[in-house]
């Protein structure tokens, strides 16, 4: 415990003196406004679907089981009565006091928004955005959560789809491209709630040749050993006392 005040101490410190410093984060960072990682496993995902998420969550299962990748995404992939916790607040704090260049995030939930951050890179998109497949009409979270079965669009009948990037496709390349900018320019990077082990996203850290590198993240990292600092506690603990 007295290691890990001593670490925040120490992130406080980067934080004042540095002006350049981006924020790359993951599931992590949404679990303590509750919203589970789908990738843990528990009993009623067990009863209730026969394949495991990352199978669900993919272009070809999209494509031959819609329906069912609906009745997984409707119950586990959304939660419109989630809200920002101490990290995503801290971080759009930061924004504002002209200290944090970026959010970078793994996450599809809009919290970061929510909390008033506004350079936001989303790198697997977002629960909040949908489009029709024919004809690119928008639809936002309430469409989806409202409909039953595969969505269809109310100006042509075409399969509506979230803008959320499945497994199998590929990343935006603007987004890409933004990402890898500001990790590079950055004189901090601050990884925060992410293991860091889904790819090609977790690769955008090669990208980092600042002055200081810090992990806050629960379990261990890939990273962990490369970090100038390193804080194993929950993130919105740690950045509540930021």
């Amino acid at each position: 415990m007295e290691k890990t005040q001593e670490a925040i101490e120490a992130l406080k410190e980067i934080i004042q003196k540095y002006d350049n410093i981006v924020f790359f984060g993951g599931a992590g960072v949404s679990t303590e406004s509750g919203i589970p990682d789908f990738r843990s496993v528990d009993g009623l995902y067990h009863q209730q679907y026969d394949y495991p998420p990352e199978t669900i969550l993919s272009h070809t299962f999209y494509r031959r089981n819609p329906e069912e990748f609906y009745r997984f995404y409707r119950n586990k992939m959304l939660f419109p009565d989630a809200r920002p916790n101490a990290a995503h607040l801290k971080l759009a704090e930061l924004e504002k006091a002209g200290k944090l260049r970026a959010v970078i995030t793994q996450n599809i939930d809009g919290l970061h928004q929510a909390a008033g951050s506004r350079t936001v890179l989303e790198l697997h998109g977002s629960v909040l955005r949908n489009y029709c497949e024919k004809c690119g009409r928008f639809y936002g979270l309430d469409f989806i959560r409202n409909s039953t079965g595969v969505p269809v669009c109310e100006k042509c009948g075409g399969s509506v789809k979230p803008d959320v990037v499945l497994y199998e496709e590929g990343l935006n390349q603007k987004t890409i491209n933004d990402a890898v900018h500001f990790i590079h320019d950055a004189e901090v990077l601050l990884i925060g709630g992410t293991s860091l082990a889904v790819y090609p996203a977790a690769g955008l850290i090669d990208y980092f040749s600042g002055a200081k590198l810090a992990v806050i993240n629960k379990a261990p990292t890939p990273r962990d050993t490369h970090a100038d600092l390193l804080i194993q506690a929950p993130i919105g603990e740690v950045f509540a006392q930021l």
